[in-house]
């Protein structure tokens, strides 16, 4: 549920898992793991913070500064190298801060949470996350330019995919890590970050 395969697709999907696992030296079983956590974590996380029409229309905007319809997903290669290169490049803080903005302050007990959970270390996780949310940013943009998606539509796509994820097994370590309120600020800042970032590749 929730996997790189159903984001990308099947081959897509898992060559993004191989690239991850070589980068930050990982089993690809504990990389795939960590992602299953996050991947519906960073769903959850935006939305609730689209559950408000101000929150909606925050995550619209951005994504219509996006004129690629989710291009990034194209260039999976490319991101892993600007995020796991070393030292820390304009893309890496730019990864970074698009994550705050989602996950707000919860983003260091997300990523300790997760890193108990598959094994992985929190620097390992840390990374895994960076790495997903320009590509839930991307796959939002591509659902947004396919479906013609306007802010209600994007909010309550992603208020579906949050009952399912709420159903899954894994729903209420999910609600726990982010248990403080989504009032729609942590998008305020997500335009300038999230496709100044995919768009200048």
């Amino acid at each position: 549920m929730f996997s790189l395969e159903d984001l990308l697709g099947q081959q897509q999907g898992a060559e993004a898992v191989n690239q991850v696992s070589q980068q930050v030296g990982a089993e690809p079983s504990l990389v795939n793991s960590a992602i299953q956590l996050a991947l519906p974590t960073i769903l959850n996380s935006l939305a609730n913070n689209t559950a408000t029409p101000e929150g909606a229309e925050s995550l619209n905007n951005a994504l219509e500064k996006d004129h690629s319809g989710g291009g990034i997903l194209d260039n999976l290669g490319g991101l892993a190298g600007m995020i796991f290169g070393g030292g820390q490049t304009p893309r890496q803080a730019d990864a970074g801060g698009i994550l705050g903005h989602i996950l707000g302050g919860n983003q260091g007990n997300v990523t300790q949470q997760i890193s108990n959970q598959s094994g992985l270390g929190v620097g390992q996780v840390a990374q895994i996350l960076m790495f997903l949310a320009p590509i839930v940013m991307g796959y939002l943009g591509k659902q947004k330019q396919q479906n013609n998606l306007d802010a209600g539509g994007l909010s309550a796509m992603l208020g579906q995919q949050q009952q399912q994820i709420q159903q899954a097994p894994q729903g209420s370590f999910i609600e726990r890590m982010l248990d403080s309120d989504g009032d729609g600020s942590a998008m305020d800042d997500i335009a300038s970050m999230a496709f100044k970032y995919m768009t200048n590749r």
